[in-house]
C-alpha cells in the first residue's frame, strides 16, 4: 500500500506525479495528439480521417480522400506548428499523409 502523506495537494499536482511515476506520457501524448488533430482540422477533415498514429516524433494521419491528402500536403509544415502550438511542446516533427 502507498504511503499517505500528510501534505495537502491539488489534484494536478497528484495526476502530474501519477504520470510521470508510471511512464504514462507517451500513451496520453497519442490521445492528446488525436484531440488537436479533430479540434484544428474541423468537422471537414475529421469526417475523411480514418487512422491517426503517433510514433517517436512522426505523426501518421490517414485520410480516404486523395484529393484533400494532396490539400493538405502543401501545408504540412504549418499544421505540425499549429499542432505543436495547441499540444504546447514540440512533439511532432514529421507529418505523413496517406
Amino acid at each position: 500500500m502507498a504511503k499517505r502523506n500528510n501534505e495537502h495537494l491539488s489534484i494536478s499536482d497528484v495526476l502530474k506525479e501519477f504520470v510521470e511515476t508510471n511512464n504514462l506520457e507517451k500513451g496520453l501524448d497519442k490521445i492528446h495528439v488525436a484531440d488537436a488533430w479533430s479540434d484544428l482540422m474541423g468537422n471537414g477533415v475529421n469526417n475523411y480521417t480514418t487512422e491517426i498514429i503517433l510514433k517517436s516524433d512522426t505523426l501518421y494521419v490517414k485520410l480516404s480522400s486523395s484529393v484533400l491528402r494532396e490539400e493538405l500536403s502543401y501545408g504540412k509544415q504549418k499544421i505540425i506548428d499549429m499542432l505543436n502550438e495547441s499540444l504546447g511542446k514540440p512533439l511532432i516533427k514529421k507529418l505523413i499523409l496517406r
